[in-house]
Formats: structure tokens, sequence, C-alpha cells
């Protein structure tokens, strides 16, 4: 039907799975959610490992992505906002611009992709680790 399991190159397997007015039965992700999954996923590896390289003492990046699709088919993102919410102790604001800044602009080639099709832009917010 519209289940399917998928194995990457590294050996790790995940469900992906349509709704069930599509043959799905709701098992797993959306095929389209797991691109903006990567995209998630992406991004906030290279935001922790340059803020890591700038010595900023950052202890969580959680990444909230947001999208609209096209109307008609191929139903492309055409719009993506991404929100980082970065926590740690004395963290510089400037230092997280510019990780988000080199993320979307240099190193997320999941960004760099999904921005030929999808407007996408970028905030985030500075939380104070306890």
């Amino acid at each position: 039907n519209a289940t399917f399991l998928a194995e990457s190159g590294s050996g790790h397997t995940l469900v992906m799975d349509g709704p069930p007015d599509h043959g799905g039965r709701n098992l797993g992700v959306r095929p389209m959610e797991m691109l903006l999954l990567g995209m998630g996923g992406c991004t906030a590896f290279d935001v922790m490992l340059i803020l890591k390289k700038s010595r900023q003492p950052v202890t969580d990046c959680e990444v909230m992505l947001s999208a609209d699709r096209a109307d008609t088919e191929p139903k492309v993102f055409t719009r993506i906002h991404v929100h980082f919410i970065v926590t740690g102790q004395g963290l510089k604001e400037k230092q997280v611009a510019r990780a988000v800044s080199l993320s979307a602009e240099k190193y997320c080639s999941a960004s760099i992709m999904l921005g030929k099709t999808a407007d996408i832009t970028h905030d985030f917010e500075i939380i104070e680790a306890q």
C-alpha cells in the first residue's frame, strides 16, 4: 500500500507511511515530512558544531520548522521558516546569528537544496541554561 521501510546507507531503518485515505496506515512520517526533518537535523548539527568551534558554551539546539507547499503538482515547498531555540550559558547573540547564517548560506546542503524552490527564513532565540 503506502507504507515503506527505508534503510539508509549507514544501516538505520525508519518507517514512512501515508494517510489512510491514500492507502496508508499512518504508521510513520510522510516522505515530505522527512525532507523537513532532514533539513532541521542538518541545520541543527551545523549550528551546534559552529558554536562549539567558536567556544560558545552551547548545551542544546532545538529547531522548529513551519512550511507551505504549492497547491498544484508537484507540491513543492514554497516557504519554510526555521526557528532555532539555542540554550547555553552566556551565549553571545552575535555568535549564534553567525552560526545560523553560516548554516543557511554555506553548510546545510539540505537547506540550500530546498532553497531552490522555497523562500527560507530563519530566526532564533537564546535561552540561558540553568
